[in-house]
């Protein structure tokens, strides 16, 4: 996967909300597989994933359903960034610099 930066938090959160309660973890760490499945994609190939994006955590939850953006600090944001958070800590996710 490409180094986070915010927005890839905060889309991916989005594409959270969108789903039911019972979905939401096991959709967190799909995304960041599929982020680093395209990632990998645009490596080999110097194309963008066809359905993934350019391997970037946002690209892969922009392939998804959106929920409105939430207001700051709504508890339905908060729990799905911190799911985000869960499934990059899951040792998926590489250390690096944000990207510009």
């Amino acid at each position: 996967m490409r180094p986070l930066a915010p927005a890839d938090l905060t889309v991916a959160a989005r594409a959270l909300i969108a789903l039911p309660e019972a979905a939401r973890a096991q959709t967190a760490r799909r995304l960041v597989a599929e982020a680093e499945a395209a990632d990998r994609y645009r490596r080999r190939t110097g194309r963008w994933h066809p359905l993934w994006g350019d391997g970037t955590l946002e690209a892969a939850a922009r392939s998804r359903p959106l929920a409105p953006p939430p207001a700051w600090g709504e508890r339905a944001h908060l729990s799905c960034l911190a799911l985000v958070l869960e499934a990059l800590l899951d040792g998926t996710a590489p250390a690096g610099r944000a990207r510009p």
